[in-house]
């Protein structure tokens, strides 16, 4: 990783770190190491991987999401917190926040995982995405690691929380509007960016011809939930924890 590619990933995750080395450790992937043990980057020398790291994230990633759940919804039982924290951090819901990073770019693999895709496999991004978290706390503390969980996964949290009143948020602007006798909602896309193996999309969900919400993600359906979850925000007078 050369300082400008350092720079553009740093700005990507609103961090500057105060010891390169931990950013670089948890882009290193073990094929890395195990076959060139004195791989060398262009900054500085860092032969471990990432597998530690990834521990210590899933650890902080865990907490974080239970305070923002707490506070964001303090209505809920403890089974609907603990489902929504589940998908949350689950594989998917971080592959989605590596890939709006573009973090698969940035990683250091062995030759024979950059063969096979690597920069693309989703649980490897997870994987990468726990690791520049704990890399965060350690080089910045608790509130430097918060501040990155809600700016790259919290502020997409409204496409995986689950309602407290349905499966999915837009099942239940669905039964929202069906019991205000309203017509139902309608989804469209506004704009999607990216290459297509790393696509963007922006929606926008709208009743009877007016715009109520609209979210971001990295497939269609994720962007659906998430402008569903703020239309409902938005309906029943909720404030939007999770946007700035």
């Amino acid at each position: 990783m050369v300082e400008t590619e350092q720079a553009e990933l740093e700005a990507a995750l609103g961090y500057h770190f105060r010891n390169p080395e931990r950013l670089l450790r948890a882009l290193t992937h073990s094929s890395l190491p195990a076959e060139a043990p004195g791989a060398r980057g262009s900054l500085l020398e860092s032969p471990a991987d990432n597998e530690q790291l990834e521990f210590l994230g899933d650890a902080v990633l865990g907490l974080l999401v239970g305070e923002y759940l707490v506070a964001a919804y303090p209505h809920w039982s403890e089974g609907q917190l603990s489902k929504s924290r589940a998908r949350l951090v689950n594989a998917n819901s971080l592959c989605g926040a590596a890939r709006r990073l573009r973090l698969g770019g940035y990683l250091r693999l062995g030759r024979g995982e950059e063969k096979t895709g690597g920069r693309e496999k989703p649980a490897l991004l997870a994987d990468a995405y726990e690791a520049i978290l704990a890399a965060v706390y350690l080089d910045g503390g608790l509130e430097a690691a918060r501040e990155f969980v809600r700016r790259s996964l919290l502020r997409e949290a409204a496409g995986f929380a689950d309602d407290s009143d349905a499966a999915d948020a837009k099942s239940a602007l669905q039964e929202l509007l069906q019991r205000s006798g309203r017509a139902p909602a309608e989804y469209r896309v506004v704009s999607e960016s990216g290459p297509d193996h790393r696509k963007e999309f922006v929606v926008e969900v709208a009743v009877a011809g007016r715009a109520l919400a609209s979210a971001a993600g990295v497939s269609k359906k994720e962007a659906e939930k998430g402008a569903a979850h703020r239309a409902l925000q938005a309906l029943r007078g909720e404030p939007k924890s999770n946007e700035e």
